[in-house]
């Protein structure tokens, strides 16, 4: 028996135009979809990155060096002032050249050579002998805010104003008998986000000696009672007079 496959196909011309408009009406929207995922992505994106990597913290400082008296070279015959120390009762010295005269039968004596003096000009030991341990002690001695990013416009104050950075002026210094050698110091901050400040190695400092500092920081955190502190060789790595004076603390409100 001899079998006839009849194919059929659908040729209406108002489905094709339907199909061909539903692809163009998706295409439209994968468009619109894109658009607006590329204007969020350049709108947000950039706000997240700040909020990751757009705090910082400034830090300036001051060397002060030791209130011991330092020396002074003054050539022969030099009247040098001297301030008046406890117990000295002089007011003022005259350096002399030395004329060593050696006799002879002929000629004319000869001056020697000049000797130059060192005089100390507070009436104290200019180079005193370093014996005994290093003590580094921190002082904080205000908190406040920077306007900028500039230390130099710290203000002092007990609040932190909204949209300010929060700021601590503090003071490291050697009152031991030995030099420091280098150090570090950190500071814990009341930042929004945990955030611990270390320093670089810093100058070592003979005794008496000191440094001023101004250490300023972004996103402070709000509330009140915000502490601040500020930890001199955190590792201990310097042996020292006493450990209890390497730390200070201080609150302030934030606003």
């Amino acid at each position: 028996m001899e079998t006839t496959t009849i194919t059929t196909s659908n040729n209406s011309p108002a489905r094709a135009v339907a199909i061909n408009a539903l692809a163009v009406v998706g295409f439209i929207v994968l468009i619109i979809i894109g658009m607006a995922f590329a204007v969020y992505a350049a709108s947000f994106v950039p706000k997240a990155v700040n909020s990751l990597n757009g705090a910082a913290v400034y830090l300036s400082s001051i060397f002060v060096p030791s209130d011991k008296a330092g020396i002074e070279v003054v050539a022969p015959g030099t009247t040098v002032p001297f301030a008046e120390a406890p117990g000295a009762g002089i007011a003022s010295t005259t350096a002399t050249t030395t004329v060593a005269v050696t006799p002879t039968t002929t000629g004319t004596p000869s001056a020697g050579t000049p000797e130059y003096t060192v005089y100390p000009t507070g009436g104290t030991n200019p180079n005193p002998v370093l014996t005994g341990l290093p003590d580094l002690m921190v002082d904080i001695t205000a908190t406040g805010y920077l306007t900028s990013s500039d230390t130099a416009t710290f203000v002092k104050s007990d609040t932190v104003p909204d949209n300010m950075r929060g700021a601590v002026k503090f003071t490291i210094k050697n009152a031991g008998t030995n030099t420091s050698g280098r150090f570090t110091f950190e500071a814990p901050l009341p930042t929004s986000s945990s955030y611990t400040f270390t320093s670089a190695s810093q100058d070592s400092l003979l005794p008496g000696e000191h440094i001023d500092y101004v250490l300023g920081f972004d996103r402070a955190k709000s509330g009140s009672s915000r502490t601040i502190t500020i930890t001199v060789d955190q590792d201990g790595k310097i042996k020292e007079v006493s450990e209890s004076n390497n730390s200070d603390s201080a609150t302030v409100t934030i606003k």
